[in-house]
């Protein structure tokens, strides 16, 4: 299959698994969440959804522990909104990059401060 065509149906995806999560989502388990980047394998047969979710250690296992249990409504909608010959098998990665860049940032602060101190001497 076209990788064209694999990452339109991706990009409709995140679309509209956002749209889920944000409008038709009522589990008070699932805090602040944003969907950053479906993969979706060459045959679209399975979707790994990447989420980046704000909170402490607790908020995030509750949200995930609701991610997990609404799958099958979340399928079931992405199903009838986007007209594929299979529905996609959905399960949801958290999304370590802004983890990783914060950390980045942190080191580069680090190094910067730790220069102007040897400057300074």
């Amino acid at each position: 299959m076209g990788q064209l065509r694999i990452e339109k149906v991706q990009e409709l995806v995140k679309q509209e698994i956002s749209q889920i999560l944000l409008y038709e989502l009522k589990d008070p388990r699932i805090g602040f969440i944003t969907v950053t980047k479906v993969e979706m394998t060459g045959d679209l047969r399975e979707a790994k959804i990447f989420v980046s979710i704000m909170g402490n250690d607790d908020a995030i296992k509750n949200t995930f522990e609701g991610l997990k249990s609404s799958l099958g409504f979340i399928r079931r909608e992405i199903g009838k909104r986007i007209r594929l010959r299979f529905t996609p098998e959905i399960s949801f990665e958290p999304d370590r990059s802004l983890m990783y860049s914060s950390h980045i940032q942190e080191i580069l602060m680090r190094l910067n401060n730790e220069k102007k101190y040897e400057l300074e001497e």
